[in-house]
């Protein structure tokens, strides 16, 4: 794990905790929204466990916030550039999935993620992730399957899919070798 995954993680445990805080919940009320165990979620906050990218997004959709907005951070200066080596990744526990936030700008709509996803690991998120977004999959190395509720779409590098309407969505990588992906995010 790189020191930008440690930082990533220590400051996602902060910021699930102080989105909490910030509302008025009890760790009991988020566990009821987000359909997380109480137990899990202190262990989250304590930055003592960490979580898969579908507990993350059952946390982030409760809170009304996109994935990637857990990961926000206020930017240490107000420059439009911000250097790879900067850019929050984190690492699913689970499946290995590496996550890194391109870009997410309070003020911008857009919100721009590239996946790396190991050979023959899958990653799920429900379809009430994606309720506040829009989405366009774009395929950089590799092949994904993505099933989105009943269909599925099979991309190989340099294709593209435009996600509907909210269904549960499976990310699957049935090859040999990991797949590369973009997802471009607007907020609505």
């Amino acid at each position: 794990m790189s020191i930008i995954e440690d930082k990533a993680g220590a400051g996602l445990a902060q910021r699930i905790r102080s989105e909490r805080e910030a509302r008025g919940w009890s760790l009991a009320d988020l566990a009821g929204r987000a359909d997380v165990s109480k137990a899990m979620l202190s262990k989250v906050e304590r930055a003592e466990a960490s979580p898969t990218a579908a507990t993350l997004s059952r946390i982030a959709t409760a809170y009304g916030l996109t994935l990637a907005a857990l990961f926000e951070t206020a930017p240490p200066h107000h420059s439009r550039l911000l250097r790879a080596k900067d850019q929050p990744v984190w690492r699913d526990p689970k499946t290995s999935y590496l996550r890194r936030q391109v870009f997410l700008h309070a003020a911008n709509p857009l919100e721009l993620v590239e996946v790396e996803l190991p050979a023959r690991q899958e990653v799920g998120f429900p379809g009430s992730a994606y309720q506040l977004i829009r989405q366009v999959v774009w395929v950089l190395g590799g092949r994904l399957t993505l099933v989105e509720g009943s269909v599925h779409h099979e991309l190989n590098a340099g294709d593209r899919v435009e996600l509907g309407p909210p269904a549960d969505i499976v990310f699957r990588n049935e090859s040999e070798k990991p797949c590369r992906y973009a997802v471009a995010i607007v907020r609505r």
